[in-house]
């Protein structure tokens, strides 16, 4: 059965399934649905959970494994498979179709994915979870609906957000719900249930001396590579969630290449900044942080960037924030003689 994610509750309040299937390429919607789903199943008795981070190396014997094996101290588990990016190869699916032929009884089975193409749908394993359990699609939200979406959001943290504050909102952060929902929970702590609008917003990134994501990129941009590592110290003091963080880096990365590339070819900057969309004060940036940086070099932040996603998820050892000083270092032109990567 596929449901939307705003059907989750009205879902587990008719009956539990023994698998569920999140997928969507919006990683805040998919965590927020993961919490509801795991806050329910634990309600209902299932306090054991065992979480299972798929990638090449990864035995998917040792579902089956966990399966038929409960500690001494639970009689129902959460068996969580976390595919992310990863598609399950003609073994995994085998494997999948196995355990769902007959799910346990005292197993509840929760497989998270990013969005999963047409072929993946077609599959055997995806269209027996979609007989025997229930399927979540996290939908993006459009830019026209993100307007409602931020005051909604920011309504449920007490937030009073005008007209004007919530166009600055959609402006600053592109579609980024996890740049949103941080933007909409610093607001909540400094003002509280004032209402808000965009000259507020504009005194209190002034007020923080810029120390956000945004203050970040300019700096880095703008090649101050010293404020930059200021910048950073006090992002990750204050507990700034470094995917958003890697977001916002990505993207200046992503233009810059682009801009590198276009050059290589004969296109003009001007036509260049269309296209990706580098409009504003940003274009500027962008403009004086080109010639900065070589092409391989931003090849190798890509690299460092990728492996700073691996970090998060757990599928590699590292300092993801370590990495990142050395990427911001790489663009403001300082770049600092670590290791290469591999």
């Amino acid at each position: 059965m596929k449901i939307r994610s705003e059907q989750l509750p009205g879902q587990l309040n008719k009956q539990t399934a023994p698998v569920y299937l999140l997928s969507g390429d919006e990683p805040l919607l998919r965590e927020e649905a993961l919490d509801q789903l795991r806050k329910h199943l634990q309600s209902q008795g299932f306090s054991e959970r065992e979480v299972m981070h798929v990638d090449s190396s990864f035995n998917v014997d040792n579902l089956l494994h966990s399966a038929n094996n409960l500690s001494l101290f639970a009689e129902q588990k959460i068996i969580e498979l976390r595919f992310g990016a990863h598609k399950p190869n003609k073994q995994a699916a085998d494997v999948l179709s196995q355990y769902l032929a007959d799910p346990p009884q005292d197993n509840i089975l929760i497989i998270s994915a990013n969005k999963i193409d047409g072929a993946g749908k077609k599959s055997a394993w995806y269209k027996t979870v979609d007989q025997k359990g229930v399927i979540v699609e996290i939908w993006p939200v459009e830019l026209a609906q993100l307007p409602d979406w931020l005051r909604q959001r920011g309504a449920s943290l007490g937030l009073q957000l005008k007209p004007d504050a919530v166009q600055l909102l959609c402006d600053r952060i592109e579609g980024n719900l996890l740049a949103a929902d941080q933007e909409l929970r610093k607001l909540s702590l400094l003002f509280g249930e004032q209402a808000i609008d965009a000259e507020i917003i504009l005194e209190a990134v002034s007020d923080s001396s810029r120390y956000d994501i945004y203050g970040l990129t300019d700096t880095v941009l703008r090649g101050d590579a010293a404020r930059a590592l200021k910048i950073l110290n006090v992002l990750q003091q204050d507990g700034t969630e470094l995917p958003v963080l890697l977001w916002a880096i990505s993207r200046e990365i992503r233009a810059l290449t682009a801009v590198k590339l276009a050059q290589q070819s004969g296109q003009s900057f001007d036509s260049v900044c269309q296209k990706e969309q580098i409009w504003g004060a940003r274009k500027g940036l962008i403009r004086a942080a080109a010639p900065r940086t070589s092409y391989p070099a931003l090849e190798e932040t890509l690299i460092r960037a990728a492996q700073i996603d691996r970090i998060i998820k757990g599928l590699q050892r590292g300092d993801g924030w370590l990495e990142i000083r050395q990427i911001c270092l790489t663009l403001a032109g300082s770049p600092l003689p670590l290791a290469p990567c591999h």
